[in-house]
């Protein structure tokens, strides 16, 4: 799982650095499949529901799930969510970033995605033997609400191994010390998915673009995490 979680990482970087502009949603997707054609791994993502890419893409008030478009093309001040997964001999590996376009973003903006990134940190830190799942959410909403934002809880996280989607859910709200205890060996990917405005989510005619119900940002991040004995092991950094 750690071979296939630094494939992630890697071509993740590689999409971060082509974010500028002009580009669209398609041309990362396609360097995204280049990359993954270079290593030998198989994409999580297409095919996987009858989801037509190997990347999501998800623009501003898009929050997760975003189909790759040569229509959908970056401008300065966008942001622009990028989640991708890979399999590496037969296990797999899951994360995302938000990445901001160009140079000019509105300080909100910029404050969402630094809140939404920190709350997967603050997250992590509780991650070890005989903690909770609702440590894990607890943690994240925490961190989110504190700073005025709201945390979506139509989508959640999951357990992941030789499947991409596996028990348990990992929702990014809850109650400290609440839920199923991690157990060392688990490995579970959270995936804060944090709003401007109110947590409502609506998914678009295509059957698969979420999108904020009331037109606000979103940020999205997420880890692959293995519980060890002596806590945490972050699979895709």
């Amino acid at each position: 799982m750690r071979r296939a979680g630094r494939v992630v990482h890697d071509v993740l970087q590689v999409l971060r650095a082509h974010v500028k502009p002009g580009v669209t949603t398609l041309d990362l997707d396609q360097v995204a499949e280049a990359e993954l054609a270079k290593v030998g791994a198989k994409a999580a993502f297409k095919g996987y529901g009858g989801y037509p890419a190997v990347l999501c893409a998800s623009i501003n008030s898009e929050v997760v799930h975003g189909i790759p478009s040569a229509k959908r093309i970056l401008k300065e001040g966008d942001i622009v969510s990028l989640d991708f997964g890979a399999f590496v001999e037969g296990y797999c590996g899951d994360s995302a970033i938000t990445v901001i376009v160009g140079d000019k973003v509105d300080p909100e903006t910029a404050r969402l995605v630094k809140v939404t990134e920190a709350s997967l940190h603050e997250a992590i830190k509780v991650v070890r033997p005989g903690a909770t799942l609702g440590d894990v959410g607890s943690a994240v909403q925490n961190a989110v609400e504190a700073e005025g934002f709201s945390v979506v809880r139509d989508f959640v996280g999951h357990g992941i191994g030789v499947r991409m989607h596996e028990d348990p859910q990992v929702p990014n709200f809850g109650h400290a010390g609440k839920g199923m205890k991690l157990r060392a060996g688990m490995v579970i990917a959270i995936e804060p998915m944090v709003n401007a405005g109110k947590p409502d989510v609506l998914v678009l005619d295509d059957g698969w673009t979420a999108v904020t119900a009331d037109g606000s940002m979103s940020a999205h991040f997420e880890h692959t995490v293995a519980v060890t004995a002596t806590g945490a092991r972050v699979l895709t950094e």
